[in-house]
């Protein structure tokens, strides 16, 4: 058959799959509408919260005095940003103290945590598994049942009243971390080991500068669940501290919201003002991270290597 005699053989079925392929692409581009006005409301729903909160952290004392809030805002006083941060309140203090616990929480949480998962994860020795299941065991304890016994432990260490208690139990990693960590490091080929060991590394050698490294993702992401879990705890802080400038930065906007004014309204707008600052950090601490958690794979409960 000729060259002619081949391209009109081609022409209707190219034809055929042109009108065929145009309905389909109408079809989609109505499912992706479809799709993105529904995540438009769906989002709008869930943001409303946030932004009913701007609104009351940006109202006047009158407002809040008679209690006419709105959902958008249509008062700006930002400074009751600064008040909160001033005489009003000692919130820049509280922030501070959110920061120390934070820091040491973290730093804690993600390299202990890695020393002990490395541990389970390459070192042979007897009743590793027995002490790895009684370690899986503890997360099963609720939290209501060691916390009299964690509070006469520290008081007759003389820690109540201290921010001791909110940081030392962290030095020592966390249950859930370490499985965490632990399962990611299974995935790390044993070979990479082997060869370092050749090299003339020991066991604290391969794990700073071979498992550690290749461990960025899942120390993020455990990074990430103790940022969240110290910076707006406040069941720890309500049971240990007693002095206000001692109060972490969520214990000290609940104790700001049971201060009233002269209307004996509490301060909305200051305590929403606190809500942000609790709020705020956490979001741009999952945003920057989000990749990492979604390397490390948590839904299989284990990570490979990127």
């Amino acid at each position: 058959m000729t060259a002619p005699a081949l391209a009109e053989t081609a022409l209707p079925e190219d034809a055929g799959r042109g009108r065929r392929s145009r309905p389909v692409g109408s079809h989609g581009r109505r499912e992706a509408a479809v799709s993105y006005g529904v995540l438009t409301v769906v989002s709008a729903v869930l943001s409303a919260p946030f932004v009913f909160m701007v609104s009351i952290a940006l109202s006047s004392d009158v407002t809040v005095q008679k209690v006419a809030f709105t959902l958008l805002p249509r008062e700006f006083h930002l400074d009751n940003f600064v008040r909160v941060l001033g005489s009003d309140a000692d919130m820049a203090r509280w922030i501070l103290n959110s920061l120390v616990i934070v820091t040491f929480a973290c730093l804690g949480q993600m390299f202990v945590s890695a020393m002990v998962a490395y541990a389970f994860a390459r070192l042979r020795a007897p009743g590793r598994s027995a002490l790895f299941v009684v370690l899986l065991s503890t997360m099963m304890v609720p939290m209501e049942v060691t916390i009299i016994p964690q509070f006469v432990l520290f008081r007759g260490l003389g820690w109540i009243d201290t921010l001791l208690p909110l940081i030392v139990p962290n030095l020592f990693g966390g249950a859930y971390n370490i499985f965490l960590m632990r399962q990611f490091i299974t995935r790390i080929p044993r070979e990479l080991d082997e060869a370092a060991q050749v090299d003339g590394l020991g066991h604290f050698g391969i794990f700073a500068r071979i498992v550690l490294p290749l461990m960025r993702p899942v120390i993020v992401a455990v990074g990430v669940f103790s940022f969240s879990a110290s910076w707006g705890s406040f069941f720890g802080p309500l049971i240990y501290l007693n002095t206000e400038s001692r109060y972490p930065l969520a214990l000290g906007v609940q104790f700001l919201s049971g201060t009233s004014t002269n209307a004996q309204t509490p301060p909305y707008n200051l305590v929403m003002v606190g809500a942000l600052f609790l709020t705020l950090p956490m979001v741009a601490v999952y945003f920057f991270s989000q990749k990492h958690i979604y390397e490390v794979n948590l839904g299989a409960g284990s990570a490979g290597i990127r």
